[in-house]
């Protein structure tokens, strides 16, 4: 892989110097019937449980259900806001999250290393009704916070 530059070298340093430990982003999105299309086309996700109505009646669901890595998603959205590179990701999910269910994301960076130049970060999603649906823990660094602070 090529070297980066000097100016490169400092921007990336100055988006690391920007995140202070404790920092904490948000992000709420409702879920339409058009984001499940969308995401099970693009990524292959044909699972019945989210596309096939008359499967899932008979489940204990009872009704269509979002993807897991659509709603791990959000937490990508607010990496791309601060121009964050993930380089390891964990999730748990721990309830469904169904067709028009409202999801609000907080991510929370956790540990900054100074050395390795690394963030560490959790993330929580809970629905409308409060309850939380996807845990999450994450590391990477930022590249350029660029669109929020």
């Amino acid at each position: 892989m090529p070297e980066a530059t000097p100016e490169f070298k400092q921007q990336l340093q100055t988006a690391f110097d920007s995140i202070e430990e404790g920092q904490i982003f948000t992000f709420q999105r409702t879920f339409t019937e058009g984001d499940v299309a969308l995401f099970c086309g693009v990524t292959g996700d044909y699972n019945p449980y989210h596309i096939d109505e008359t499967f899932i009646q008979s489940s204990w669901f009872g009704r269509r259900i979002i993807p897991g890595l659509l709603t791990s998603s959000m937490i990508t959205h607010i990496g791309g806001m601060i121009g964050f590179l993930a380089s390891e990701m964990h999730f748990h999910y721990v309830a469904p999250v169904y067709i028009g269910d409202t999801i609000t994301c907080t991510v929370t960076f956790a540990e900054k290393d100074e050395e390795k130049r690394l963030f560490r970060a959790v993330a929580s999603s809970v629905n409308q009704d409060g309850v939380e649906v996807l845990q999450a823990r994450f590391s990477g660094f930022p590249a350029n916070v660029r669109l929020a602070r």
